[in-house]
């Protein structure tokens, strides 16, 4: 049915940080300037990788459909957005080691899952998009300052944006120890 056909629009734009990190490591891109610009464009999208998640806020029980059903299709597309969001966010800090430290790449990552959480927070109750940077400025940066400037008159952004942020931490570092683990066997194997 069309009811959860909105997915695939999520889905693909979870897909576009992925793209952005891959042509920069594919294509091998040195200018600070074009990896700049592209990092930027890589933040205004990054948060529609986790956002996939929120769709949960659907889920209910319709009549012809099991509510089964229709959270393992939910959660199929989330896990998607997911590890595309993972891979990128793995991609960008292998592009970063080569400019700071790993500490400082971790606090740097850190703080992309947080400015996530805060563009989920955005995307899911006040319903901006990414391309609103584009199309209405002036609204967003409007929604984003009152809430930086009286913190304490929105406890829900704030709520919001550290519980998921916290979550998307934990799941962030979880993958990557997985992944580099993984690595490791990988390599220990091919020196045998």
């Amino acid at each position: 049915t069309k009811v959860f056909f909105f997915l695939n629009w999520n889905l693909f734009l979870a897909w576009i940080p992925l793209f952005l990190s891959t042509f920069i490591l594919t294509f091998n891109i040195k200018s600070k300037l074009s990896i700049a610009v592209i990092i930027v464009v890589w933040i205004l999208f990054f948060p529609n990788s986790p956002y996939i998640l929120t769709d949960l806020f659907h889920l209910k029980a319709r009549n012809t459909i099991p509510i089964w059903y229709d959270l393992i299709v939910i959660l199929s597309y989330a896990w998607t957005g997911l590890i595309c969001g993972f891979l990128s966010l793995n991609d960008i800090e292998k592009l970063l080691s080569g400019y700071s430290k790993e500490r400082v790449i971790n606090g740097v990552v850190v703080l992309f899952l947080f400015m996530s959480s805060f563009g989920v927070y955005l995307g899911r109750f006040l319903r901006w998009n990414s391309w609103d940077i584009l199309n209405n400025p002036f609204g967003l940066f409007n929604d984003i300052v009152v809430r930086l400037i009286y913190p304490l008159e929105y406890t829900k952004t704030w709520g919001v944006t550290l519980l998921m942020g916290i979550m998307l931490n934990f799941m962030y570092f979880t993958f990557k120890m997985i992944r580099n683990n993984n690595e490791k066997l990988v390599q220990t194997k091919n020196t045998n």
